[in-house]
């Protein structure tokens, strides 16, 4: 039997949360995935997928975990004790449940519990949202787990303008890569910053941690966490005491110069060496290589916003390219926030119009104590559980555990494959996977508009989001025309076809084997300070922001530091194995997850390489794997986020050890690296 007949591959996208949306080819054969790996449909991905997509996915699809049926549940809360049951028994289940919970609450008594498992504009939002928003449920600020603090920080200088996009960087001869595992989480931006060095282009890395692209770079800053603010407007002056910003530029396209170098004024380099544990050598090599550029380039990573001055420190980066009059040109600018240009329609794929004024909005972070809240005038009963793991991503993973494990709340999932979090549900749905759906793809770090069409059959009983929320749309009675959109029309939603790049194509139409580039709207590509022009309400970019002075007297960047409280600070950035908690339960991410510890701390405490140890504070627990390794400074731990309870015998991850209530500086966001831990041996 020849077993290639069947065997064809299909064009995808990998729908992940991730800055590339690489373009995919997939391989299939009688229904199944066989392989998938990277196609040259996006020329910015070119044919290359990280291996984690690459070794896992078909797993994920078809393994043991994918939920292929409804199921309820028929035991104690997290027993993991579920049964079969029919579509029609479990919306009939969901209906009932929310509708009591609603006849003796009112409607925001309804969690929409999600962030963004997967990234197409459908299954991301859009009849989930149109349902939710109808039913008058409570709302999320969603942000502040991941994501807003950068892209606020951004705003603040450039308001919704595309910045740099990242195929730029060849035109760079100094790029700073800034609280980026490139190699890990933006894994593109590699094979050009090779390109860029290999025409004598200087390359920075500025990480806590000797991550992969540190050692093949120029000068590796290794910074203690939390303090990149101090450093960025330290930078900043003595840039200034060395004549070295550009008066004409400044005078012409930035607004707040003398409020920021007021600030900036205060951090001197022998503060920049105590605070952020650097030397004066290495900081004055960084001026020396800034002033000899002339096209610069920063890239700035999620690591930077997972700190209590974490938009400050973002923010702080971000000016540099403007005092130094490194926008207008290619190769100069912030690699950021390209994706802007891509014609998204969220308001109408959404129906924002919706929403009932005055429904309460609470954010994500703050979901443990919510959920066990119950002076609240409208408490939470009821809940759905989709596009999200929060147990394996929230902070004080304990307190929201405790949350979800109560008996008198109800709780709807739906998900791809059986997580922590599907486990404590009552009623479990059955999500298709991007593989067996139509969907259109913009990207947050790229600026390529693609879709994708199903490449295997629905796996089982499963459906896609839209369907599945189509069919509960119904179930509640809800019959608007806007309820009954197909995914078609949904595509046509997300995208307004009146772009210049699209010249009337519809979201719907967009070519499977291609991506469109968004460009400037004079055809060129796109350029801060040339023919794109900041979004801000000077038209400028602003280093001082008004809004941010108003709600968290925060104007201007500085540093706010969090008293450490033990002797570790621990950091839990992306992993090779994962993106985010995605892929958690399949098999590279079984066992043990690793801890670095930099071999001064393991000696002075008399641990040995591999050994099992155990991480711990106030709140909690986690056995974890020691591996010994100077790629980490001392009094520095390191293990990567998304593990799930069952690889640590405390039935707890490093999200446990996390406090919830550090916020930062600005958008009330999570503080992910201001956790402070101790360890022993097992």
């Amino acid at each position: 039997m020849d077993h290639q007949a069947n065997l064809e591959t299909l064009p995808s996208v990998c729908p992940l949360d991730c800055p590339d949306t690489c373009s995919l080819n997939v391989q299939v054969q009688d229904g199944t995935i066989v392989s998938v790996k990277g196609s040259k449909a996006n020329p910015y991905t070119d044919g290359v997928i990280c291996n984690k997509v690459a070794r896992t996915y078909p797993d994920f699809i078809h393994g043991d975990a994918r939920l292929t049926h409804p199921l309820k549940r028929v035991g104690p809360r997290g027993s993991g004790q579920f049964e079969r049951i029919s579509w029609e028994e479990a919306l009939t289940g969901i209906h009932t449940a929310f509708s009591a919970a609603i006849a003796k609450h009112g409607p925001e008594t309804i969690l929409p519990f999600n962030y963004s498992g997967p990234h197409g504009e459908l299954a991301g939002g859009s009849m989930d949202r149109r349902f939710f928003y109808h039913m008058g449920a409570l709302m999320l600020n969603r942000g502040p787990l991941c994501g807003a603090v950068r892209g606020g920080a951004y705003s603040s200088l450039f308001g919704n303008a595309p910045g740099m996009p990242p195929e730029q960087v060849v035109h760079s001869d100094l790029v700073l890569v800034w609280g980026n595992n490139v190699t890990v989480s933006n894994l593109h931006l590699t094979s050009l910053l090779k390109k860029m060095r290999a025409k004598a282009g200087k390359l920075i890395i500025i990480d806590p941690r000797r991550i992969k692209i540190a050692e093949h770079c120029d000068m590796h800053i290794q910074i203690r966490p939390n303090t990149d603010v101090v450093f960025a407007m330290g930078l900043a002056a003595e840039l200034e005491r060395r004549d070295a910003l550009d008066h004409g530029f400044i005078g012409k396209w930035v607004e707040g110069f003398d409020a920021y170098m007021a600030q900036a004024r205060k951090y001197d380099i022998p503060q920049i060496e105590k605070i952020c544990g650097i030397t004066a050598e290495e900081i004055h090599a960084v001026v020396e290589m800034m002033i000899a550029a002339k096209n610069m380039a920063c890239s700035f990573g999620n690591g930077i916003e997972r700190g209590r001055s974490g938009g400050s420190g973002l923010r702080a980066g971000m000016a540099l390219p403007a005092l130094t009059g490194h926008h207008g040109r290619l190769g100069a600018g912030v690699i950021a926030k390209s994706g802007i240009a891509t014609p998204k329609n969220q308001a109408r794929l959404h129906g924002n119009h919706l929403t009932k004024p005055g429904t309460r909005v609470i954010n994500i972070v703050d979901l443990g104590n919510a959920l066990q809240d119950q002076t609240a005038d409208t408490p939470i009963t009821a809940a759905m559980i989709y596009n999200h793991n929060p147990v394996a991503t929230h902070p004080d993973q304990s307190n929201l555990i405790k949350g979800l494990m109560r008996d008198d709340l109800f709780l709807a999932g739906c998900d791809i494959a059986m997580t922590d979090s599907m486990a404590l549900c009552d009623v479990i749905l059955p999500a298709s996977s991007h593989f067996e759906h139509d969907d259109v793809f913009g990207a947050y770090g790229q600026n390529y508009l693609q879709r994708a069409a199903p490449v295997i059959p629905q796996v089982g009983e499963s459906l896609p989001n839209t369907e599945i929320f189509r069919r509960l749309a119904a179930q509640f009675g809800y019959d608007d025309a806007i309820f009954k959109a197909d995914d078609r029309q949904l595509m046509d939603d997300a995208i307004n076809s009146d772009h210049p790049q699209l010249n009337g194509l519809k979201g719907s139409e967009i070519p499977l084997d291609q991506a469109i580039e968004m460009k400037a709207s004079d055809g060129e590509d796109m350029i801060m300070c040339k023919n794109v022009i900041p979004a801000t309400s000077s038209g400028k970019i602003e280093l001082f922001c008004q809004d941010y002075e108003d709600r968290f007297g925060f104007g201007v960047p500085r540093y706010d530091p969090v008293k450490q409280s033990l002797p570790f600070t621990l950091i839990s950035p992306s992993s090779d194995k994962r993106t985010n908690a995605t892929f958690g339960g399949c098999a590279p991410s079984q066992g043990l997850e690793i801890v670095e510890m930099h071999p001064d701390d393991a000696a002075a405490r008399g641990l040995s390489d591999g050994e099992k140890i155990m991480i711990y504070n106030d709140l909690g627990k986690v056995a974890l794997k020691l591996k010994i390794t100077n790629a980490t400074r001392k009094g520095v731990l390191y293990s990567p986020k998304g593990t799930w309870r069952a690889t640590s015998e405390t039935g707890l991850t490093v999200n446990a050890l996390i406090p919830a209530d550090v916020r930062t500086d600005i958008e009330d966001g999570a503080c992910y690296h201001e956790t402070f831990v101790d360890v022993t041996p097992c």
